[in-house]
């Protein structure tokens, strides 16, 4: 494996065992590493600091698609569970992520129908338990095709956590 490839791989490992915070500063400690590696090995601090700019935007790029693929999951299947519901219906949602890291569990509830002339759309409600602490959340699907998808912007404040 290339020394990039192993610090950028090393960096997502030490940031997912030990937290959330960690793993947003990864892109600055493997792009740090990089640039003392590169810096040292080259002889030339020039050529370490774009090395290290290089790889902290890549490392910072696959950390944010890594999260998003992991929260499109996640909507994916609150919306799979929702679907066929009917309204005042109730059923339980989990997440089982490749990397058994942050994944949730909760209940989601059909709260009504949403007239719409493109698609058939629903407001649901539905909860997001995090060790003892339990969240509710609401959010609209709609269907397209047979499955039933995520309509909902995006929040725009850290209010949700891993979801978001």
């Amino acid at each position: 494996m290339r020394p990039a490839r192993r610090l950028l791989a090393l960096g997502l490992m030490a940031g997912l065992l030990v937290g959330c915070d960690a793993v947003r500063a990864a892109p600055q400690l493997v792009g740090a590493g990089a640039a003392m590696i590169t810096g040292a090995g080259t002889a030339n601090p020039a050529v370490g600091i774009a090395v290290g700019l290089g790889v902290t935007a890549a490392t910072d790029y696959a950390v944010k698609y890594y999260g998003r693929s992991r929260q499109r999951t996640t909507q994916e299947l609150i919306a799979a569970a929702a679907g066929p519901l009917p309204v005042g219906g109730r059923a339980d949602w989990a997440t089982d992520h490749t990397i058994p890291y942050g994944n949730e569990r909760g209940v989601v509830h059909v709260v009504r129908t949403i007239d719409n002339p493109l698609a058939p759309c629903r407001e649901i409600v539905f909860s997001v338990v995090d060790g003892e602490a339990l969240d509710w959340f609401a959010a609209q699907i709609c269907r397209q095709g047979e499955q039933w998808r995520w309509a909902s912007a995006e929040p725009a404040v850290e209010r949700w956590g891993a979801l978001q």
